[in-house]
């Protein structure tokens, strides 16, 4: 089972936005991922510029070393049908780990 975790407003810096991940929603991430009815975890974060990417990217695939054979992926995304598709793809996708998915509007 695919568990998700949505992400609410974090800071426009880069840097004062992976801080704030890590303080405020790593350990949600942690807990939802360890359940040992999840095979999967998406982290779902608001849009953001490109500046954030690598952060982005790193948590992702972080997530997935640590976790294997779990499958972890990051979306950015609003809500609505594009992060419901996004959503629909990765739960049904158990190769794919590991990535940073941005969802356009």
């Amino acid at each position: 089972m695919q568990r998700r975790l949505e992400v609410g407003a974090l800071p426009a810096q880069p840097l004062d936005a992976a801080s704030a991940f890590i303080a405020l929603y790593l350990p949600q991430a942690r807990a939802l991922i360890e359940d040992p009815a999840a095979s999967a975890l998406a982290i779902i974060l608001p849009p953001a510029d490109a500046t954030h990417t690598d952060w982005r990217r790193t948590l992702a695939r972080d997530l997935a070393r640590e976790y294997t054979p779990k499958r972890a992926n990051v979306i950015a995304a609003a809500p609505g049908e594009g992060l419901a598709a996004m959503l629909r793809y990765l739960s049904d996708a158990p190769g794919v780990t590991g990535h940073y998915c941005e969802v356009d509007a």
